[in-house]
């Protein structure tokens, strides 16, 4: 049950993590938190850190927009201001964290977004090749360090019910074991090289039935009486800059959205909106052109990869993009909406496709990861942003500037200008410069 009283919201939340990632994380949260919209509640779901596709399948789960926390991108001042709004104006009454990677991985990890925020950790463990060992690393992991509570363990991936008792009999008192999930194809996401599926790609009662099926197996499993137990957080109000109401009005933004590109973050579409803008969304799989109340293109990432033939026979689409990049409109390209700006790509099986060809250059999908948080020092203002990319790009012109790395001097993603286009493999974080971004969308 959710309290709000002048700039204190009070409400129950839990944080969701795990030794590393692939252990569930995602799955259970989701699941959780239908069980608890079943249930009757209003769940706000958030996701730790730069994340695209756990967010997508977090909304099914909720019922309710996903909104991506990140202290370094995004400041701890503005990342609280979140989950307040949305205890207060949302009207949440339970509020879930879903970590990322590992509980202490990273420089600004999940244990200090739950030590700041003051929110209990419950921690989900792959306990497939493992019993006993499972609560020594639990117990590990709660006593690294004492700034944050640790109330509980999710056994994932039983072998039967006396594996789950062994995990049980092996925790503390304190520590207790609020679930052991059996193993269960039927609520297992598939992954492909950048992470989850989209449920885009899913028929919808084919992600429903997971969501169904995974709560199910969490109330079997009791956890109901744990989460009951978990006593409300109290979530201040913060200082944040205040956004210009004008400074995007009367601009419409078109941003790409189908299979190919996804990749966006809801707090980026909000701040466009906050400062005036009108959204509008397209197709360049589907459909034939850019609308025609566009004043900038936003082509964010996602796969194009995986619909590489598709992009490249929509001529129509194509022509449009380049009417509009020869009327020097704005357009912001990252990552796969830089693999689409580039004369060809080549994809995962070695076939190569004509794209836009609004900026020089050949994409090729590889191996090779390109990670980590930067920020891109364009002439509107440095706007921070992180990368996450398996291809590469060559025979592009002389980048405008490099990223800049969070912690190494070595250069980070070349960022290009091609008269009105910015394009980059970063995926550029809006609130942490709102008024960059209100420029690089306005000129």
């Amino acid at each position: 049950m959710a309290n709000t009283s002048g700039s204190v919201a009070c409400c129950p939340a839990l944080f969701l993590s795990a030794p590393a990632s692939r252990s569930g994380k995602t799955t259970i949260t989701a699941c959780l938190a239908r069980l608890l919209h079943r249930h009757g509640k209003r769940v706000r779901v958030f996701k730790f850190g730069p994340d695209y596709l756990d967010p997508q399948i977090l909304e099914r789960g909720s019922k309710a927009p996903v909104v991506q926390l990140d202290l370094w991108m995004a400041g701890e001042e503005w990342c609280k201001q979140q989950i307040y709004r949305a205890v207060t104006e949302g009207k949440a009454d339970f509020v879930l964290v879903e970590g990322a990677m590992g509980l202490y991985d990273g420089d600004d990890c999940s244990a200090d977004l739950a030590a700041k925020f003051g929110i209990p950790v419950a921690l989900v463990i792959d306990v497939r090749a493992m019993a006993q060992t499972a609560a020594a690393i639990a117990v590990g992991l709660r006593n690294y360090r004492d700034d944050f509570d640790m109330v509980g363990v999710i056994a994932n991936k039983c072998g039967s019910n006396y594996h789950g008792q062994l995990v049980r009999d092996a925790l503390p008192d304190d520590l207790p074991l609020w679930a052991a999930l059996k193993r269960d194809e039927s609520i297992e996401l598939p992954e492909r090289h950048l992470g989850l599926v989209q449920p885009s790609e899913q028929k919808e009662d084919w992600i429903e039935s997971r969501l169904e099926s995974g709560a199910d197996l969490l109330e079997e499993a009791g956890i109901l009486p744990f989460v009951d137990t978990l006593k409300p957080v109290q979530f201040m109000s913060q200082q944040i800059p205040a956004v210009c109401p004008d400074a995007l009005l009367g601009k419409t933004i078109a941003i790409a959205r189908d299979d190919a590109f996804s990749f966006t973050y809801t707090a980026n579409i909000s701040l466009l909106q906050d400062m005036g803008a009108k959204i509008c969304y397209f197709s360049p799989i589907r459909d034939d052109s850019i609308p025609t109340e566009a004043t900038a293109v936003w082509l964010p990432g996602g796969y194009p990869e995986l619909h590489a033939k598709v992009l490249s026979e929509n001529e129509s689409m194509i022509s449009s993009l380049k009417q509009f990049h020869d009327d020097g409109k704005p357009i912001l390209a990252e990552c796969g909406g830089f693999l689409y700006c580039m004369d060809t790509l080549i994809d995962l099986e070695g076939n190569s496709f004509r794209m836009a060809g609004l900026i020089q250059g050949t994409g090729t999908m590889t191996g090779k990861v390109g990670i980590g948080l930067q920020t891109a020092p364009l002439p509107e203002g440095k706007i921070r942003a992180h990368a996450f990319h398996k291809s590469e790009s060559s025979n592009t012109p002389e980048p405008y500037c490099h990223g800049i790395r969070q912690n190494s001097t070595y250069p980070g993603e070349a960022v290009y200008r091609e008269g009105s286009l910015t394009a980059s493999y970063i995926h550029l974080f809006f609130a942490s410069n709102a008024e960059a971004v209100a420029k690089l969308l306005n000129h």
